[in-house]
């Protein structure tokens, strides 16, 4: 799928609180924290009505915010994203293999695993870094029982063909969206599609709530079991459905969520502020290629790049180079996740793997946050335009 980018109506910058430069290293990216006057009522409030965690006000409040601000029906807020992978799995039943992609964290396959689960890793797409369908297809055997893609860097997956493979072969789809926050394609959240989509809160992404995720769900049968799963698995105060984890998030963070909805518009106006000037800047740089997306909104979460043969320097030098005048790149997703130790024996992690291997070889991920300042963003340039 060729994607190119839409651009909503740019809020006003201004509206961010302004954060003196500090000389420290530059981390690719970094959390928005608002202006801590703007907290304090909301902690005020927790203090006064001792209400700190078990479905509170503020987080049934976020709840509802969400599904708002992304144009979705039902949200179940969760402690984090990889307990909210996990719950997702359980709420479907996950077992026997699932096909996922190894270009991606941790978390992703840990879940499986957590979950009883095999993954089965399959090539990926070298235009969004995605799970390729044609991989999919051949990897199903008959222990496969679903797939968990990913909308890596927040571009997203190719839907409609793995809606149409899971359709054909009975299979379950998860999404990984933990980069996808406020992605749309055609005008429509990223999130409706699959079964379930998950999402991360972690404070490295585009929204925070510190730590914290959710689990996005069609309709209010499949929340509700969620919402017991993220409470032990109860259902009502002393039954116990079935046995299951404390998944839930707490008030402060909750509070926290809805103070970062204030701004999330301004933040990701900010970011695609960033990812032009790194297009612009960085399109004559032979050996720079950076991800050119099209048809879609998209939140600019990051901004990776692929160092290639015809640059003058490979791209663990290039991360060196930067990392050396302070500014932090990261090589997002290198090593692939079945080259690490607790993957190694899965028969999938012996396929060749080709571009998965060759983009995980590639791969570079630039600072872009919005407390990024535009002198970093031309000395990043800099670095990268004298070899």
């Amino acid at each position: 799928m060729k994607l190119t980018e839409t651009t909503p109506a740019m809020p006003a910058l201004a509206r961010l609180p302004q954060v003196a430069p500090v000389e420290r290293p530059t981390p690719v990216t970094q959390p928005f924290m608002p202006p801590l006057g703007e907290y304090l009522p909301y902690l005020e409030t927790i203090w006064s009505n001792r209400w700190l965690t078990n479905s509170g006000p503020y987080h049934q409040e976020l709840e509802r915010a969400l599904e708002q601000h992304l144009g979705v029906e039902h949200i179940s807020l969760m402690s984090n994203g990889t307990v909210a992978l996990w719950t997702a799995l359980q709420a479907l039943k996950v077992s026997g293999e699932v096909i996922t992609t190894p270009f991606t964290f941790v978390a992703t396959a840990h879940a499986l695993r957590l979950a009883g689960a095999t993954p089965v890793f399959v090539d990926i797409d070298e235009q969004d870094c995605n799970i390729a369908p044609a991989g999919i297809e051949a990897a199903i055997t008959e222990r496969t029982s679903a797939i968990l893609p990913v909308h890596c860097f927040g571009h997203p997956c190719e839907v409609d063909a793995i809606t149409r493979i899971a359709e054909i072969n009975d299979l379950r789809v998860v999404y990984d969206a933990a980069h996808a926050f406020g992605v749309q394609v055609d005008g429509q959240s990223i999130l409706r599609h699959g079964d379930l989509s998950v999402l991360s809160f972690h404070a490295t992404k585009v929204f925070n709530t510190f730590e914290g995720g959710a689990i996005v769900s069609p309709d209010g049968r499949t929340k509700a079991r969620i919402d017991r799963l993220r409470n032990f698995g109860f259902h009502g105060d002393t039954i116990m459905a079935t046995a299951s984890i404390n998944g839930k998030l707490n008030e402060l963070q909750s509070a926290f969520g809805l103070l970062q909805l204030r701004y999330i518009d301004g933040l990701i106006a900010r970011r695609a502020q960033i990812s032009r000037r790194y297009h612009a800047a960085l399109a004559d740089i032979q050996g720079i290629a950076p991800f050119r997306v099209e048809g879609v909104t998209l939140n600019h979460s990051y901004f990776p790049i692929l160092v290639t043969d015809e640059y003058p320097v490979p791209a663990d030098a290039l991360c060196a180079r930067l990392t050396s005048a302070g500014i932090l790149a990261r090589r997002y997703f290198h090593p692939l996740i079945c080259d690490m130790p607790g993957y190694r024996d899965l028969p999938s992690a012996q396929q060749p793997l080709p571009v998965a291997r060759r983009i995980a070889r590639q791969i570079l991920c630039l600072p872009i946050h919005p407390n990024l300042s535009d002198t970093l963003v031309e000395r990043t340039i800099d670095i990268l335009a004298n070899g």
